[in-house]
């Protein structure tokens, strides 16, 4: 997959997550302490809803109402300034209650109140591919809706026919190659890294082929399929494309059960 032309990075690290990931309350509490609605429009597009690698399941996520104070450091080679907390005085209210602990730690930006520098702030808004780095399986979502990850074992993927890789990343083939190159934790759950996921192989589909799949990728999208029916057909377009026979296929079925069962 290094030859693919996507970009894979992690999450935001905010140094101190007790300040700068609220709960949805916490969030309908700062947006209350706005003085003004133009104060809470802008302040509401701050505050991003965020994906743990928890969250993450095969093909779709479960959003657990948490959210990330996005007050990033700006990106000076595209001429993003920082994030102005003066501009923002709720939010400066919320993370004055943690002071102490947000102005000494590492992980900050030009004042204690901005986040760490981070040159891929803007793909957090595209649509992507995510996952957690610890899973005993292949778990990759779409998130379709610019949603943050807060964390550096939560994983994004941005770049060209990200739709299909959904399918490849997902299927029982490459969940069964990833045993074999993957690394794992003490306990033995494998870690899809960054590192490691860029040695999958994975082959290119031809046009016709694409544009089939992105038909159904778009049902996918939209609710016109369930997820179990788009799962199945992902894993039998990818034992097609590799030309596997029934012998292979029954192989590849019954050794990714036993990972699972691990």
């Amino acid at each position: 997959m290094k030859d693919w032309n996507i970009s894979i990075n992690y999450g935001i690290k905010t140094g101190f997550n007790d300040a700068f990931i609220v709960s949805g309350a916490k969030r309908d509490k700062i947006l209350a302490n706005c003085k003004t609605d133009e104060e809470r429009e802008k302040t509401a597009e701050l505050i991003r809803p965020i994906l743990r690698g928890r969250d993450i399941k095969r093909y779709e996520y479960n959003f657990a109402d948490l959210y990330l104070i996005n007050t990033h450091n700006g990106v000076k080679d595209k001429n993003i300034p920082r994030i102005n907390i003066k501009d923002y005085p709720a939010i400066k209210k919320h993370l004055d209650e943690y002071w102490d602990k947000i102005s000494t730690r590492a992980d900050k930006g030009d004042t204690p109140y901005n986040l760490r520098n981070c040159a891929y702030m803007e793909d957090f808004f595209k649509p992507k591919i995510v996952w957690g780095e610890i899973s005993d399986k292949s778990k990759f979502a779409f998130d379709f809706e610019g949603r943050f990850m807060p964390e550096a074992t939560t994983f994004y993927m941005n770049g060209e026919n990200i739709e299909f890789l959904l399918a490849a990343l997902n299927s029982l083939l490459s969940e069964w190659f990833f045993s074999k190159i993957g690394t794992t934790t003490g306990v033995g759950t494998v870690r899809w890294k960054k590192y490691t996921i860029e040695q999958l192989l994975v082959a290119k589909p031809e046009k016709e082929l694409l544009k089939k799949y992105l038909i159904v990728f778009d049902n996918f999208k939209n609710n016109k399929i369930t997820v179990s029916d788009f799962e199945e057909y992902s894993n039998n377009l990818m034992f097609s494309l590799y030309k596997l026979t029934d012998k292979e296929i029954s192989f590849i079925k019954d050794i990714t059960l036993d990972i699972k069962k691990v």
